[in-house]
């Protein structure tokens, strides 16, 4: 897996004001709600099934928010991370909500990555992507390790008879879930050779929550346990750093604030995730997508 996120974005800050002229991506190229305190949330949780009136957004779309410039609308032409990263947000996403899980470890204990995601339950998410995907997994005998979905749903494997399992255009079509939430809005900008349809910020607000919760996680509510983390932040923390957008999330921060983000964020990126898999009321989903990312 072609990721950058384990070192780059936590040894030096980047510069905010980096040049948006010779950054952008293509909007044909391939494209959550969490508690606000910090304990283990229902692994078969639903967001859009909640009474809450607060917009509620999936892994997908958080991560793809903070990688999207406000004014511009597009992701960095230089970012190579997020496309993987939105995959892994997809079966993050089906393991928390209950449709997938990892088949057992058996008696020689074998680990994450090893072990194949087996369908748990085939009951449709109301999320087209989530549901193309479930779709593709429950098809697929034998059934394939987490790190090879994270592959096939990029289209990223040599295997030409696995590119049918590619998820196209996830960008553009989370972004415009995230047009119909009245989170982002459409519009077309000239790029001297071509048009391009970009999404800029429309409501300001819900991203300011989105980046203040992350920064919060890691400051003011801090737990010094991950087992106390809520499992849909400490996935999107993972996530938006394997995506290469969590720079985004603590680039306003003061300069103590940010190095001390920063360090807890390695010490979750350190962690033994087998370890942490194997301790009561985990999804072993999630730690298997954080390993696929990190190892």
């Amino acid at each position: 897996m072609n990721s950058s996120s384990s070192s780059g974005g936590l040894v030096r800050r980047t510069n905010a004001a980096k040049s948006s002229s010779t950054e952008f991506s293509s909007s044909t190229s391939t494209n959550n709600d969490h508690n606000d305190n910090f304990k283990n949330g229902s692994e078969d949780e639903n967001p859009e099934e909640s009474s809450d009136k607060e917009t509620r957004l999936t892994l997908m779309e958080e991560v793809l928010l903070l990688g999207l410039k406000d004014k511009e609308g597009y992701t960095s032409f230089w970012n190579d991370c997020i496309s993987s990263g939105l995959r892994g947000c997809i079966l993050i996403e089906l393991g928390l909500r209950g449709r997938v899980e990892l088949e057992k470890a058996g008696m020689r204990r074998r680990g994450l990555c090893s072990r194949k995601i087996i369908l748990k339950s085939d009951t449709p998410t109301g999320d087209v992507l989530l549901d193309e995907a479930l779709k593709h997994i429950k098809d697929t005998d034998p059934p394939e390790t987490i790190q090879s979905w994270i592959e096939y749903l990029s289209g990223e494997t040599w295997n030409p008879l696995k590119l049918r399992y590619q998820l196209k255009n996830v960008r553009e079509r989370l972004a415009k879930n995230l047009v119909e939430k009245g989170v982002l809005t459409t519009e077309k900008q000239n790029f001297l050779l071509f048009d391009m349809t970009t999404h800029p910020l429309n409501d300001n607000n819900i991203k300011s929550k989105l980046v203040k919760k992350i920064q919060d996680a890691v400051l003011s509510k801090w737990v010094n346990d991950p087992q106390r983390i809520d499992k849909r932040m400490l996935s999107l923390i993972f996530l938006a750093h394997a995506s290469d957008v969590l720079e985004n999330a603590f680039a306003p921060l003061n300069d103590d604030d940010y190095d001390l983000a920063m360090r807890r964020v390695r010490e979750l990126l350190d962690l033994d995730f087998e370890a942490e898999a194997a301790k009561p009321n985990t999804n072993e989903i999630v730690w298997a997508v954080f390993m696929a990312f990190t190892k």
